[in-house]
């Protein structure tokens, strides 16, 4: 599934995007007490950004705590695929078959990302 940082042939990461609050609203301090230890901050877009190449549990921590601020904040995370930054130097997704296990978790739209269906 992911790939190690030497090979870089069809190599992705997953981009992960979120849309600040207004700085004016009384919640940009703890949008930015959340975000700044996982995301870094583009001032053009106003957006935060993270990147992973692998779903291991950090990831998913990652992914849940941007989900989670996105809710609380009423904006969203995007998840774009994009080639690896030259400056990348963790794993990175290889195969067709990454993006289709990332597209099955948002089939589960009533859960939060990472916990187990009930049955």
């Amino acid at each position: 599934m992911t790939s190690s940082p030497n090979s870089r042939d069809s190599a992705w990461v997953l981009e992960a995007t979120i849309r600040t609050a207004r700085a004016a609203d009384p919640q940009w301090q703890e949008q930015l007490d959340r975000l700044r230890p996982i995301a870094s901050y583009d001032p053009e877009t106003q957006t935060w950004c993270a990147r992973l190449g692998a779903l291991d549990l950090a990831s998913l921590q990652m992914l849940q705590t941007l989900f989670d601020t996105a809710r609380v904040h009423g904006t969203e995370v995007r998840l774009t695929p994009v080639a690896v930054p030259a400056y990348w130097d963790g794993p990175a997704f290889t195969r067709g078959a990454d993006v289709a296990a990332l597209l099955e978790v948002q089939t589960d739209r009533g859960r939060p990302l990472g916990q187990l269906p009930l049955a």
